[in-house]
């Protein structure tokens, strides 16, 4: 497989610069912390909907924030979790008050930080986060190599669904039930 990588020290960064330039109508990129937000974020009165991941994968998750979907992906570096404060800064700027949710991969990193943002977020600033962590890969069930089954195929379609439901204003316990139902 080809690929387009002018230095692989840059990829992150660099896939950022091209969310933003692509997309400048639609978002915003805190290069520093490598966080891709829905242009008019924080949306007062709306839960506020995070994900994010290792990068090299894209567009997962940064190419999917906007309105009816997230309102920040948090950009790990290359097969690697985004780190907590990464994921604070997010949950405080998507805050529009309604409370924020983490849509977490089940992945051992992913879910450690996701917890760790969540609980920060709660002591800091007193905002109120739940989290729904994904599972459906039915292919690593009994894996010895994995937490459990990892989230992959399901999470753009739970970040759609949930993301239309927070647009319409439902309460964060109702977007996370739905969530977890999907």
């Amino acid at each position: 497989m080809k690929k387009l990588i002018n230095d692989p020290a840059d990829v992150v960064a660099e896939a950022l610069l091209g969310i933003a330039a692509a997309h400048s109508d639609r978002v915003r990129v805190d290069h520093d912390n490598h966080i891709v937000y829905r242009l008019d974020a924080p949306v007062q009165g709306k839960v506020g909907l995070i994900s994010g991941g290792g990068s090299g994968h894209e567009p997962m998750h940064g190419g999917f924030v906007g309105p009816g979907m997230l309102d920040a992906a948090c950009a790990g570096e290359v097969f690697t979790s985004p780190v907590p404060d990464q994921m604070m800064a997010a949950t405080k700027e998507v805050d529009g008050g309604a409370g924020v949710l983490h849509i977490v991969k089940n992945y051992t990193g992913d879910v450690m930080n996701f917890e760790m943002a969540a609980e920060m977020a709660a002591a800091d600033a007193g905002t109120e986060v739940l989290s729904v962590v994904t599972n459906d890969d039915v292919a690593v069930q009994d894996s010895l190599y994995t937490a459990g089954r990892r989230g992959v195929g399901v999470t753009v379609l739970l970040e759609k669904v949930v993301g239309a439901a927070a647009e319409e204003g439902r309460p964060l316990q109702e977007v996370a039930d739905l969530a977890r139902r999907v």
